[in-house]
């Protein structure tokens, strides 16, 4: 018993080193200064969120493959896209790509209420379960085509999509709150940009962030299925 809590106490301080280091060295140098996005950065176990084969790949800088085509974000991209949506605690935000539940898990400890959704079944079951099993409480997953947005609980003070998008697609700027943001990767196979777009009096201001690869938004408003595969292999 002894044994198995120390290999246990070892491999908990192994990973808060990791995290401690992860944060430090591929968000805060690269200009990520907000204490709350550094702090969520922080709490929130990665290594947790990835298939268990993968787990010594946790921390590193790069997205890594959680399975259906998908993958869980760059930890930096998913600091960046939270820092761009300028959240101060009270917001309800939609996240399009709930993955693994990595991203919803950190927008969770900077906002009110998160509503995920998520088109893969599995993935979507999964996240469900990991998510109330590690605690949080204010996360919604659901199974759905996420380029539609989800209605039922607009309008939203934020909105961010783990997917690229060919172009932002209508029912998020329609579901979006007066001075809300979407943060969104825009663009083709090889060459796309995080945008955060801003409603502001009824208009939309566009910001171009950063340069990425994402894997493509599926459903009615993202990619056709033919290209969708293409961009996927």
């Amino acid at each position: 018993m002894f044994q198995w809590y120390r290999r246990a106490k070892d491999a908990h301080d192994e990973f808060e080193f990791l995290r401690r280091s992860m944060v430090e060295r591929q968000i805060r140098n690269r200009g990520i200064c907000d204490p709350r996005v550094l702090a969520a950065m922080l709490a929130v176990p990665r290594h947790a969120f990835v298939p268990i084969e993968l787990i010594s790949y946790s921390y590193n800088d790069a997205p890594l493959p959680i399975g259906d085509e998908q993958t869980i974000s760059q930890p930096f991209m998913v600091a960046a896209m939270a820092d761009s949506l300028s959240l101060l605690g009270h917001e309800r935000v939609l996240e399009i790509g709930a993955g693994s539940g990595y991203q919803a898990a950190v927008l969770s400890l900077l906002a009110h209420e998160v509503i995920a959704i998520e088109t893969k079944p599995r993935l979507a079951a999964i996240g469900r379960e990991r998510l109330v099993r590690l605690g949080y409480t204010n996360i919604q997953i659901i199974e759905a085509d996420g380029s539609a947005g989800w209605p039922a609980n607009a309008p939203y003070d934020a909105i961010v999509v783990s997917a690229a998008a060919p172009s932002v697609p209508q029912p998020l700027f329609d579901q979006l709150a007066e001075g809300g943001r979407i943060v969104i990767p825009v663009g083709g196979s090889e060459n796309q940009q995080v945008l955060r777009i801003i409603k502001c009096g009824g208009k939309f201001v566009r910001e171009g962030l950063y340069h990425c690869r994402f894997v493509p938004l599926v459903g009615e408003h993202g990619w056709p299925d033919a290209i969708q595969r293409a961009l996927s292999e």
